[in-house]
């Protein structure tokens, strides 16, 4: 595939090629910022065991302002100083890979919200996947 479609070719990331077919599922992960797993932020922990066991690709979002079961506001207001603010991790990529990472992520976290969704890829590349290069101007697609 030349990477310019739904499941082709996305990026060259150590070595092997990350693919995601057209549909696709996208794994939800929300938690706080301040949430641990091995001495690290669990958001970190997340992201860095997606891309051990080759998932396509993980975001971290990092929300301004949240509550979650405990009905507690997190917000970074200056004049409220808050820890632990919301933050979201979202991976896509197939439902078997995605099916496989559930298990691992369940013996990472202790609180969260986890959700999955189906969803359609229109489009996966990297700027040199494409035939271009990135520049400080362009980053490359993610």
């Amino acid at each position: 595939m030349d990477g310019t479609r739904p499941g082709g070719v996305a990026q060259l990331n150590q070595g092997f090629l990350m693919q995601i077919p057209e549909n696709a599922v996208l794994l939800r992960v929300f938690v706080g910022e301040d949430d641990r797993c091995d001495h690290r932020p669990l958001f970190e922990a997340i992201v860095l065991k997606a891309r051990e066991l080759h998932l396509a690709g993980a975001t971290v979002l990092r929300g301004p302002l949240g509550f979650g079961r405990s009905s507690l506001l997190h917000t970074a207001k200056i004049l409220r100083l808050s820890q632990d603010l919301p933050v979201v991790i979202e991976i896509v990529d197939s439902r078997e890979k995605i099916d496989a990472f559930l298990p691992v992520l369940e013996g990472m976290m202790q609180g969260g919200l986890v959700t999955l969704e189906k969803v359609q890829v229109l489009h996966y590349r990297s700027a040199t996947a494409a035939g271009q290069t990135a520049s400080p101007d362009r980053p490359p697609d993610r």
